[in-house]
């Protein structure tokens, strides 16, 4: 049925691009397409936002299998495409209706639909997509009037995969566990310096995630680029950031995004992820233009590689099956800092590895100290291209490597509702142990040192841990849960349950009651048994008097000292900085 008639139009084609619309568009739209396209197009809520608005999805094929299970019967590949994870960076709204229209219309990618399913998220954070204001990015070209960067709890939804605490995460998890998807991309605008590239795109896996993805991601993301680039545009194969803020001559570093992001969340599962970024300096037309054009490429790489795609993402769930005791990549030296929060609230600090000198498309600029600020200012000539050979930072090695455990964790009792909670809505698979407690001999993290952090992060204080794990022998309540590591979802089960990776529920701050000291001994009787255990224990007391010798920061403070002496008395609590979670 041709669409020559029917309102499918956007508020920015309308405006020409001066404008995007609102929820009440998305909700118009999905429902237009849907009429037009009986056949081709579902239309439907996956969940509510905080402030209760619908959470909109559209399944476009022309394959007649318009649910999840029929999809996944007929290994028919799914791509998805997220907007508005970020509502002021509304390009991936706009493009993705204008592209699904010319993609059903058959004007772009012609049959592609009778091949392959789209599942299209136009607005995700839908509360923040109605706070509407005229300069929420300023950095950014249009259109007039945008969203705002975070939710109604101002979480931003791009940080939150892991610990998954917004509504909004909370359904997208689900949506994703029913329908699955080959290919997510998520659909951005950048920030940054201004420069003549017009779009980056990142793909994973590459650098994270089952190494035997790999070789399929780097063909994904070097045959995007080369569609792209044959269309006109000046493609990135990395995010642009400057390894200094607001400085050139600095250079660019690639970092390797952690599963907060939908970038690493989706390599965790042993699915591709493409981080689609068009540059903010360019005007909004450009960037819808050059979004859509990403969107019908995608089409076009899933209709040719889609199926040995999925043979591959189906493999690497069955080398999940057999995850005991290998090595897992759980953390990256990653350069990348979040401009708002405080450095030890990140990722960790940037150490090179492989620097090289690249030749990057910029323009002409100055840097002059700021009457402002005092500090140097970048000014920027965008009608003089000028060529930066500059830095190119790549440190992907790993910085964290844990070995699998052989069997699986076990979380008691006292954590297992609300993670059970958590790990459903990841898809984790787990038992519950329903006979009475029995004790056993399990690996017990114990914590020697809980760094917190000085501010909250995404309404989280969190903590790095160092420590390690070692036998011992716990009780384990009934009712406690068993998460087996033979599962396609073994890597992500270790990114959420290992205490040191950087996204993990520990790391995030869900235990941190486990490494505060509730009780201590009023010092007067602390001393009282130092002096008790000095004379009783020759041996202790010759210990005690050689760490005041070697360890000045030991002997600076009284607390530590009277440590020394309580943590090995009988009165001292067994469970401070044990990790609530054990491996067996």
């Amino acid at each position: 049925m041709s669409s020559a008639h029917t309102p499918l139009t956007t508020l920015a084609e309308q405006s020409n691009f001066r404008f995007t619309g609102r929820t009440d568009e998305v909700e118009r739209l999905a429902s237009a397409y849907a009429a037009t396209w009986p056949n081709a197009v579902r239309s439907f809520e996956y969940g509510r936002s905080g402030e209760g608005r619908p959470l909109r999805a559209m399944l476009v094929t022309q394959t007649d299998a318009l649910t999840a299970a029929e999809l996944h019967k007929r290994r028919i590949p799914l791509l998805m495409l997220q907007g508005g994870i970020h509502p002021g960076e509304s390009d991936g709204k706009d493009a993705g209706f204008i592209a699904l229209r010319e993609l059903l219309d058959n004007k772009a990618a012609p049959d592609a639909l009778k091949k392959i399913a789209i599942l299209f998220v136009p607005a995700f954070n839908t509360d923040g997509h109605e706070r509407f204001g005229r300069w929420n990015r300023p950095n950014q070209v249009g259109p007039e009037e945008m969203g705002w960067r975070t939710n109604a709890q101002n979480l931003n939804l791009n940080r939150d995969y892991m610990k998954a605490e917004a509504p909004e995460m909370q359904a997208m998890l689900r949506l994703l566990n029913e329908w699955d998807p080959l290919i997510c991309a998520d659909l951005h605008v950048t920030d940054g310096a201004d420069f003549e590239p017009d779009i980056s795109i990142q793909v994973e896996p590459i650098h994270q995630g089952d190494s035997t993805l790999f070789a399929s991601g780097i063909q994904l993301r070097d045959e995007l680029i080369a569609k792209l680039a044959a269309q006109g545009s000046v493609p990135l194969p990395f995010y642009p950031d400057l390894f200094e803020v607001d400085n050139p001559e600095s250079g660019f570093l690639l970092s390797v995004y952690g599963p907060r992001f939908s970038t690493g969340y989706h390599a965790a599962r042993n699915r591709f992820s493409v981080l689609v970024e068009t540059h903010s300096w360019k005007d909004y037309a450009t960037r819808v233009r050059v979004t859509r054009n990403t969107i019908v490429d995608l089409v076009e790489l899933v209709v040719q590689h889609g199926a040995t795609w999925l043979g591959k993402v189906e493999h690497a769930d069955q080398l999940g099956l057999k995850a005991a005791t290998k090595e897992f990549a759980l953390d990256f030296p990653s350069g990348w800092r979040e401009p708002t929060a405080p450095i030890d609230n990140d990722n960790k600090e940037f150490t090179d590895s492989e620097v090289t000198t690249i030749d990057f498309r910029g323009y002409a600029y100055t840097r002059a100290p700021s009457a402002i600020s005092g500090d140097l200012v970048t000014v920027y000539d965008p009608k003089t291209p000028q060529i930066w050979r500059v830095p190119f930072r790549k440190n992907t090695a790993p910085s964290l490597i844990v070995k699998a455990p052989t069997k699986g964790y076990i979380v008691p009792t006292g954590y297992s509702a609300d993670l059970a909670t958590k790990l459903a809505l990841h898809g984790i698979a787990f038992e519950v142990f329903e006979k009475q407690n029995k004790t056993i001999t399990v690996e017990a993290f114990r914590a020697t040192r809980a760094q917190f952090s000085t501010a909250p992060f995404e309404g989280r204080m969190r903590v790095t841990l160092d420590g390690k794990w070692a036998g011992e022998s716990r009780e384990v309540p009934a009712n406690s849960l068993f998460v087996p590591i033979a599962q396609r979802s073994s890597r992500l089960a270790m990114a959420l349950l290992e205490p040191q990776a950087p996204d993990s529920l520990a790391a995030w701050g869900f235990f941190n009651g486990c490494f505060e000291q509730k009780e201590h001994i009023e010092p007067y009787v602390a001393e009282q048994i130092a002096r008790e255990m000095m004379k009783a224990q020759p041996a202790l007391s010759d210990a005690f008097l050689q760490k005041l010798k070697d360890d000045p920061e030991f002997a600076a403070s009284p607390n530590a000292r009277f440590d020394f002496f309580l943590s090995r008395h009988s009165s001292w609590d067994e469970r401070f900085n044990l990790y609530p979670i054990y491996r067996i």
